[in-house]
């Protein structure tokens, strides 16, 4: 007889309620829950990926070595062994910091991981450490803590009560929402419609997004920053703010009236390719809308002024009287607050990476520089990697070069599921249980949710007798590091953390409460929060931080690119991928091929190139070939590659991936390019070749 359990799909950021039929420890339907208030119903076709992750015959049930022979199963405890005394090793011969962890973007997914990965940063008291966040979404938070004291302090878009959404290098309909929480988005997007708002899109692909929008604007990619500084010109300019809508908290409005007053419309036509009165016209309709929110998202972050994007999308909320707003960018109060004890401090260059002296943030440098820690020699040299389910030779600059790099290491850990382009390398890897096997609340994205909700997910399957969950991983090698080897690991369950966080939260309510609402509990729409939630030290808002008054100097000294590398790479995502990680999914990966380069047809023409040959494109870092997909959606001089493919490196354990290997975009990517001002990596306008094979 079918049984039926309801949990949130942990894949992307929705947050989606699920009902998963289940009968004889198999999973046998996936559907959405309609009486999940949150999602609608609504389901991704990802969701069904969690029975595909849980059943995949490739997925590690157990510890495996590398050995002369090849991997080879081993228990555990000699595993536990191995690794504790190989990091030993490294760090007592080497010093602290020559150990290096890199945690990948799934990490944030897993209640148990979130809870327990910090600890064994602890233990290793290492500064070499790094995550997928510097190829992300580093720009936000970094201007987060800057104007409101914490950089998980985010404001959220107020999708479901705006009458004006400005979108800016985000494509929701494929994302599902990416720092805005927002499962059934499309329908969401369209109501701002069907109540008389407007949604514009602003990108140099015609996306998902975008085909159904208002209005799109093609954009020059990188160029955002003047798009952004030119519409709050037009705002201070032609006097379109009511000051009193400005919140009374906020300090540096006259500045930042003077530092815009020479970006105007016709400076930003040049180098964004958007006339200066659609500009005007643009600016002048968010400001005379009842509500509007600027929402900006990778195609901003991931450029070389990505801090100052987020930065000026803040300030036009802000300035149009949108910030706190019902409709425009507000903030959550989470059943589980992130931000509960923490304080305002320095979190920003506090350190610096040893070869290039990039700034740390939040305690974490930048992965760009990773490579060069471990290929350049000399005292700090980094000589272990601890990874934590991530890809870095797929998600990260210039994966050949990070590849060159793990293979000099004298010692590499995964904990992952998969033998994967990155985890052939390791020396150990360490399988927890996956999934389904997991209880499950999301910590992170219940803070980005577009409402206030919260919903626990117990585990559908108990894990086998001999399988290991992440947080028994984490905390038995932090024990381990840390005592004299004497004492067993005294373990607490990350339910055990949870409720403790549920009780002394806004809600007050305990984990037994909460797990007595299968289908989630929405506690209503977002609320007005300011003053009382900012962490600066005065509870106000600083709209010109100097850190960015300075950046802003960069804008004078544009670098010219190399004539020869005539177009502009950028990056795209499907709604059936996530990253690298399930593409090992038959389900997810089968039918058209998605590993293609989109280019302009009339550039195709002109290059005297045809829809699906194989092209050739190069950059400073490297060259891939792939084939050409001639289309009208993106803009002249704009070709795209998707992330997270290139399956084709020997030695990995993907069965299905590799019959759908692609290329991986990150060969192409220069780990030199970043935002100066944030150390975050330079993904979009990577400047390139194509020519026919």
């Amino acid at each position: 007889m079918t049984s039926f359990h309801y949990r949130n799909c942990n894949l992307c950021e929705a947050m989606c309620g699920i009902e998963i039929g289940h009968e004889n420890g198999k999973v046998s339907t996936v559907r959405g829950d309609e009486q999940d208030q949150f999602s609608r119903g609504h389901i991704c076709p990802k969701a069904v990926a969690l029975k595909d992750i849980y059943e995949d015959p490739d997925r590690l049930r157990t510890p495996i070595k590398r050995t002369d022979d090849g991997w080879q199963e081993i228990t555990w405890n000699e595993a536990f062994d191995e690794v504790v005394r190989r990091l030993k090793e490294v760090q007592s011969a080497h010093g602290r910091d020559a150990v290096a962890v890199y945690q990948g973007n799934p990490s944030v997914h897993n209640l148990g991981t979130m809870l327990n990965s910090r600890g064994l940063l602890k233990s290793l008291k290492t500064k070499n450490n790094y995550s997928a966040t510097s190829v992300d979404q580093l720009p936000h938070h970094f201007a987060s803590w800057a104007m409101f004291g914490h950089p998980f302090l985010i404001p959220i878009p107020d999708i479901d009560r705006t009458d004006f959404m400005l979108i800016l290098g985000a494509n929701p309909l494929a994302s599902n929402g990416s720092l805005m929480t927002a499962p059934d988005v499309a329908n969401r997007l369209r109501e701002i419609q069907q109540r008389g708002g407007s949604v514009v899109v602003v990108d140099p692909r015609r996306t998902e997004t975008a085909k159904m929008a208002s209005e799109h604007f093609f954009i020059r990619p990188g160029s955002d920053v003047f798009l952004l500084l030119a519409l709050i010109h037009v705002v201070f300019a032609e006097n379109l703010i009511d000051d009193k809508k400005i919140l009374p908290f906020c300090d540096g409005v006259d500045e930042l009236r003077e530092l815009v007053e020479r970006f105007t419309p016709e400076a930003a036509e040049t180098e964004t390719e958007i006339a200066a009165d659609k500009i005007r016209q643009l600016a002048r309709q968010f400001a005379a809308a009842k509500s509007a929110v600027c929402y900006g998202r990778m195609g901003v972050s991931v450029q070389k002024f990505g801090g100052l994007c987020q930065w000026l999308i803040n300030c036009l909320n802000i300035i149009t009287g949108n910030l706190d707003k019902s409709g425009g960018a507000m903030f959550t109060s989470p059943a589980f607050d992130i931000l509960a004890g923490a304080k305002s401090e320095n979190i920003y260059n506090r350190w610096q990476s040893r070869v290039r002296g990039l700034p740390e943030f939040m305690g974490e440098l930048p992965v760009a520089a990773l490579a060069e820690e471990v290929l350049t020699e000399g005292a700090g040299q980094i000589k272990a990697l601890i990874t934590s389910c991530g890809n870095p030779v797929l998600s990260t600059p210039n994966g050949r070069k990070l590849e060159t790099a793990l293979e000099r290491l004298d010692f590499v850990v995964c904990i992952d599921i998969y033998l994967n382009e990155t985890t052939r390398h390791a020396d150990v890897i360490l399988p927890p249980a996956t999934g389904l096997e997991n209880p499950h609340f999301d910590i992170i994205f219940n803070s980005f949710a577009v409402r206030n909700v919260a919903k626990y997910s117990p585990a559908l399957f108990p894990k086998a007798e001999s399988a290991k969950f992440d947080w028994e991983i984490f905390q038995e090698l932090s024990h381990r590091l840390t005592s004299d080897g004497d004492s067993e690991c005294i373990f607490v369950a990350p339910e055990a953390m949870l409720d403790g966080a549920l009780r002394f939260g806004k809600r007050a309510m305990t984990l037994e409460e909460l797990a007595g609402q299968p289908h989630g509990v929405d506690f209503g729409p977002l609320e007005s929060v300011l003053p009382q939630r900012l962490m600066t030290p005065e509870k106000r808002i600083d709209l010109v931080p100097q850190v960015f008054v300075s950046d802003v100097k960069r804008l004078d000294v544009l670098e010219k690119s190399d004539e020869s590398l005539n177009f502009a790479l950028i990056g795209r995502r499907h709604l059936r991928d996530c990253n690298s990680w399930m593409h090992n999914s038959l389900r997810l990966m089968k039918g058209k091929n998605r590993c293609t380069l989109l280019m302009n047809n009339e550039d195709a023409l002109s290059a005297g190139l045809e829809n699906g040959q194989i092209v050739r494109v190069k950059s400073v870092a490297g060259e891939v070939e792939l084939p050409l997909e001639t289309t009208d959606n993106v803009a002249r001089g704009v070709v795209s590659i998707p992330h997270g493919y290139g399956h084709d490196r020997p030695g990995t354990r993907l069965s299905v991936a590799e019959n759908y290997a692609g290329v991986s975009i990150n060969d192409l990517t220069d780990e030199k390019t970043l935002d100066d001002l944030t150390g975050n990596a330079a993904f979009s306008n990577v400047r390139i070749s194509v020519s026919g094979i």
